[in-house]
């Protein structure tokens, strides 16, 4: 194992970890859509953190869209973030693979991300795709969203993982 990466726990988030997944979530304003504590507590089967020394300092996790036409769905990681001080050692990649390999046994069509950081994803195999293709995470996830006029003028790009 990467030197570098020995002090971090990735495991399952539990529900006594909703603050400090909110906290970390918050610390990213810009790069980040927001999540209520409620939403934390939902889908808290659906979260992996990363802890180092019993502190809570990377979040990922993962929604499932289902796919109008039928057939197997899409699956979109979210809340990817790393502490400030724990960037650039490995984690935001390690995170990112535990989730994937979580989300691999449903057979999924793809996997999604609306990103600030497509060079981070381009190195997961990630690849640009038209945001006007993810109807469902448009209508249902972007819609909602305070911080743009419209799905199509937001910054995020779209990437995707095909399976």
């Amino acid at each position: 194992m990467n030197d570098k990466l020995e002090p971090f726990l990735v495991r399952p988030a539990t529900f006594s970890d909703a603050p400090a997944i909110f906290a970390a979530l918050k610390a990213y304003p810009d790069r980040l859509v927001p999540r209520p504590v409620s939403d934390i507590l939902l889908n808290t089967d659906r979260f992996l953190v990363a802890e180092k020394d019993g502190e809570l300092v990377g979040t990922v996790a993962w929604s499932i869209l289902p796919e109008l036409e039928g057939g197997n769905p899409s699956f979109e990681l979210q809340s990817l973030s790393v502490r400030a001080d724990c960037c650039r050692m490995g984690l935001g990649r390690r995170l990112a693979e535990a989730a994937i390999a979580r989300i691999r046994p449903y057979r999924p069509k793809e996997i999604i991300v609306l990103t600030f950081s497509p060079e981070f994803f381009g190195k997961l195999g990630f690849r640009p795709a038209d945001k006007r293709r993810l109807v469902y995470k448009l209508y249902h996830g972007c819609a909602h969203c305070a911080k743009y006029d419209s799905p199509f003028t937001c910054p995020e790009l779209a990437m995707t993982l095909a399976f």
